[in-house]
């Protein structure tokens, strides 16, 4: 595996005006009818012109020579190097790669869609162009495989793993930083360096969509109704002992029971409570 190496050619200016003098030289032989020689300098003055390079900012060429890495060149400019090395274009920007939607099982095996959004950028231009075939589709073939595993791994939430620490709709942040880590030791060998990774679509699956839903309005329902039984029972038990305290009216079991089915009804109902007023007593 080649390691990056970052060399600095000689200015491209110079190599230009020697082309120009060249030129003038070959065309005044050409009028003295000097044919041979200046063919033979018009070749080399070809030669001579196919070495100059421009390097723009964020961008880099890759040399190499008669098969052999020469090294990188990362300053942008103007410059000349050896006419017969081979010049390949290694771009140096950030990328961003907007993952296609995954149809994949989650950690209990519910089938789930999830996406994810990398920033990536070549951080060795030798590993990315020798170490790997096409270092793009290798980003996106390995991104793919590890929104994958990261969906593998995780539950969707606490309603299928009560015991999870971590779920993939709740522990955003975590799942972020560690699919970036494993994105960066999977591409690592390409010479690519993962920015920021995030999940950017996280839902069921449609077949099982419907179901899931009615499951969260029912435990929100569940959650709801348990909260308001605790919240009545409360205010019952705190309307009983205020009563007994001022000594308004005294209570045997029965009639205890009674106020407080009538309270917890009241209390608990989910429509407004029609009042009916009893003129008898409890006991006729």
């Amino acid at each position: 595996m080649e390691n990056e190496k970052s060399i600095k050619p000689l200015s491209g200016y110079g190599a230009l005006l020697l082309f120009l003098a060249l030129g003038a030289t070959c065309v005044y032989l050409g009028i003295q009818e000097y044919i041979v020689a200046c063919v033979v300098l018009a070749l080399f003055d070809l030669i001579l012109l196919s070495g100059l390079i421009i390097i723009n900012p964020n961008e880099s060429k890759v040399l190499t020579l008669f098969g052999k890495y020469v090294g990188t060149v990362k300053a942008d400019g103007f410059f000349w190097v050896n006419p017969f090395t081979v010049k390949r274009k290694v771009s140096l920007k950030a990328n961003n790669l907007n993952g296609q939607q995954l149809k994949v099982n989650d950690k209990m095996g519910n089938p789930i869609e999830i996406a994810a959004v990398i920033v990536w950028q070549v951080n060795d231009t030798a590993k990315a162009v020798f170490s790997v075939e096409n270092y793009v589709q290798y980003v996106n073939i390995q991104s793919e495989a590890a929104v994958r595993h990261l969906a593998n791994t995780f539950a969707y939430d606490n309603m299928e793993d009560e015991s999870a620490e971590v779920t993939l709709r709740d522990g955003a942040d975590q799942v972020s930083e560690m699919l970036e880590k494993e994105l960066n030791e999977r591409l690592f060998r390409a010479g690519i360096q993962v920015l920021e990774a995030r999940i950017s679509h996280l839902a069921y699956a449609p077949e099982i969509a419907n179901a899931m839903l009615q499951r969260q309005q029912a435990s929100a329902i569940i959650a709801a109704r348990k909260q308001i039984v605790e919240g009545a029972v409360g205010m019952v038990e705190m309307a009983l002992a205020r009563l007994s305290e001022k000594n308004i009216v005294e209570f045997d079991e029965e009639r205890k029971a009674a106020m407080v089915s009538n309270l917890l009804v009241v209390l608990c109902g989910e429509r407004a409570v029609s009042p009916v007023v009893n003129t008898g007593t409890l006991y006729h």
